[in-house]
């Protein structure tokens, strides 16, 4: 699998004072290592979890597991028996263990430059443990569910820690998802109470979270499923302090060590939405909670958070990680692939609301007792050289950032990159999505200077953490490749029918056994986990993604095979936004397709049949975007919307949407069309593309 030699031309290397100091300083090592990981899991392991601590430990493998639905139920089990807590681990034990207390946990940083807060472990800590007797004040117990819905700031880590510490099981929305997604996925979730705050600013842009979520609370009660209690963090209000039950709006928020620009004053706004018979003000809450809380002891197969990501269906699927074996995955991936040392200032800029943000803003660094910055922030907001600005600032060595944010950046050229020195990298990396070989280029070039390394990392919401990818040291590095395995990680490729391929081929990318971090199954609906993952080739874990292998051995993700769009690094149903738009009473049907976008990567492309009588212009067009935004999130608003009098069908009544892809892109060779129930229905939509002047 891995191969003997790697090849010595076209590749990039690590440079050689990395490899001095390196957790895997060569290729050989790597291959010793992943051959240890594979054929003797239970040591491999074992050596890793030597880090943490147990309260009690497991009996018996360290992974126990079936793959194959014919030989009956999917399961992973990870350290049975064991006991421990995460947040303990990843505060308590940094604190008084290891003497980490006045280690800068977090640098946050603002929307607004100079809006900035430094957190300690110790601070960190007790943040937590005040908010952990908040939840146990209000009735949250071990197994209750939390939804987090919240912009990116320190209290979101607290938040989702102070529930691990009690043995909640947290579930968080991204802040940018609607009203509408965030009652679904607390009603699906069964969460007992909803922790949110008034609004922040992405950019210049006012998010008034609290309205949205109201709204999404009475959604669920006019559904039929009340949730009784809001917690809400003063971000942005202003006014006095106020007492749980108070008419009047909270204040704006006042944590220890933040200093906000008197200019950007402005930016605070009073228009809060107050219900004193849910809503509950943080601040009032914390103020009189002790930052003593101890933690709640959990069995490594305990569920610790559900997660939601689009489904092929259009219903999100709440993927279900547990405790022991999350923690140890996170915790190894981000050790190794990012290299992390005691010295190191790290930044992943992705949001905590998607699975990068869990694994490696919260749960990762802070394993490793790593310094991080937290940023609420955009790239381009107040000016394209931000990132560079905040790299400079924290003297930043680690950077971790999605491709398309770099080939937003790079529509601005060198020079705002120029403009500030980044000597202080030593590792680039990339996440959500494949990186196109000249993002790369110009990413290892202008921003690393050509001495950093990129770790191209391939995973996913239910793998928990990185599953392919570079070792910063010790793999050569092909431009758009992620490369190798993950140690204990068993790629394969299969054909249609279910056949493993060897050499250099392409296919359906599968994986043959667990690795402690993957998913344990979908939120109360373990047979669509099954259905999902493990029906269409039994004994394997099925990714949904197409991949090939090169005649080096390399792993290149070619993407989704099934009906998903990855737009920005983020995963949509195409059935989801179909459905979106089919509610909108002028739409009778709906398909969607993705065409490829010079810097989301994947662009939303939408064909709609109208209802009779009904005529396509720019003010249906609009409704149409205003709907999908409203049903999902700014991030599914479509790029282009086609008028559809029809769509390309089986005889059988299946929409072909290879030919909508090819219509979408403008492509005329479509290929065996033969299968097509009215061929003239392409003609036509052809002809309606161009007239829209696409």
């Amino acid at each position: 699998m891995i191969p003997d030699k790697v090849p010595q031309e076209d590749v990039f290397h690590g440079s050689e004072d990395l490899k001095k100091t390196a957790h895997v300083c060569s290729f050989d090592k790597y291959k010793e290592l992943y051959l240890k990981s594979v054929e003797s899991p239970d040591e491999f392991w074992e050596d890793i979890t030597k880090d943490f601590y147990w309260k009690t430990k497991h009996t018996g493998p360290f992974l126990d597991y079936n793959f194959d639905v014919t030989k009956g139920k999917i399961y992973i089990k990870c350290m049975e028996g064991a006991s421990t807590n995460i947040c303990y681990n990843l505060l308590d034990h940094n604190v008084h263990e290891k003497k980490l207390g006045e280690k800068v946990a977090f640098y946050w940083e603002g929307n607004e430059p100079g809006d900035e807060l430094i957190v300690t472990y110790r601070e960190l800590l007790q943040k937590v443990c005040q908010f952990a007797n908040v939840l146990k004040s209000q009735g949250v117990k071990k197994g209750d569910r939390v939804s987090i819905y919240m912009p990116m700031v320190v209290e979101l880590v607290v938040a989702m820690l102070a529930c691990v510490r009690i043995g909640a099981v947290h579930s968080i929305v991204f802040a940018g998802f609607s009203a509408e997604s965030l009652c679904e996925r607390i009603m699906d979730s069964q969460c007992s109470l909803l922790i949110t705050a008034d609004g922040f600013y992405r950019g210049d842009k006012l998010i008034n979270l609290k309205l949205l979520s109201d709204e999404a609370l009475q959604k669920c009660r006019d559904k039929g499923f009340p949730v009784n209690k809001c917690i809400m963090l003063k971000h942005l209000s202003k006014g006095d302090d106020t007492s749980p039950g108070s008419q009047s709006p909270p204040a704006k928020r006042t944590c220890p060590g933040l200093q906000v620009n008197n200019k950007q004053q402005h930016q605070r706004f009073d228009d809060v939405p107050w219900n004193p018979e849910v809503d509950l003000c943080w601040l009032t809450l914390v103020g009189g909670a002790s930052d003593k809380c101890e933690p709640e002891w959990c069995q490594s197969e305990d569920p610790l958070f559900i997660l939601y990501t689009s489904g092929s269906t259009g219903k999100p699927k709440g993927v279900l990680h547990t405790v022991s074996g999350y923690m140890v995955y996170a915790a190894a991936t981000f050790k190794l692939v990012f290299d992390y040392q005691p010295d190191d200032v790290y930044w992943c800029t992705a949001d905590i609301g998607w699975i990068t943000g869990h694994s490696y803003i919260t749960y990762g660094p802070l394993a490793n007792g790593a310094t991080s910055v937290l940023f609420e922030g955009l790239p381009t907001y107040p000016d394209v050289g931000r990132m560079w600005a905040v790299v400079d600032k924290y003297r930043v060595t680690k950077f971790y950032t999605a491709p398309t944010a770099i080939r937003m950046l790079m529509k601005y050229g060198s020079e705002p990159v120029y403009k500030y020195k980044r000597d202080s990298l030593k590792i680039l990396g990339t996440v959500g999505e494949p990186i196109n070989p000249e993002a790369w280029q110009w990413y290892y070039t202008v921003v690393g200077e050509r001495r950093c390394p990129i770790v191209d990392t391939f995973w996913q919401t239910e793998t928990g953490g990185h599953v392919l990818t570079p070792l910063p040291a010790a793999t050569p590095m092909k431009p758009g490749s992620a490369t190798f395995p993950f140690f204990g990680v068993v790629p394969a490729i299969l054909n249609e029918s279910g056949e493993e391929l060897e050499g250099p081929s392409e296919g359906y990318l599968v994986f043959k056994q667990p690795w402690p971090g993957v998913m344990r199954t979908v939120y109360g609906n373990h047979q669509r986990f099954e259905t999902i993952y493990f029906q269409k080739f039994p004994g394997y874990y099925v990714t949904g993604d197409g991949c090939r292998r090169d005649e080096d051995g390399y792993y290149w993700i070619t993407g989704r095979i099934d009906d998903m769009l990855n737009v920005s690094g983020h995963l949509l149903s195409t059935a989801e936004v179909e459905s979106a738009l089919v509610e909108h009473v002028s739409v009778a049907e709906a398909a969607v397709v993705g065409r490829p976008h010079p810097v989301k990567g994947e662009s939303l492309y939408c064909f709609v049949t109208l209802t009779d009588g009904v005529t396509y212009n720019r003010a249906l067009e609009a409704e149409l975007k205003k709907q999908v935004r409203e049903k999902i999130g700014a991030i599914a608003t479509p790029d282009f919307i086609q008028n559809a009098p029809g769509l390309p069908k089986t005889r059988s009544g299946k929409i072909m949407r290879r030919v909508l892809r090819k219509i979408a892109c403008d492509e005329h060779e479509l290929g065996d069309i033969s299968t097509l129930a009215d061929s003239s229905v392409v003609e036509q939509l052809f002809q309606n593309r161009h007239c829209a002047a696409v």
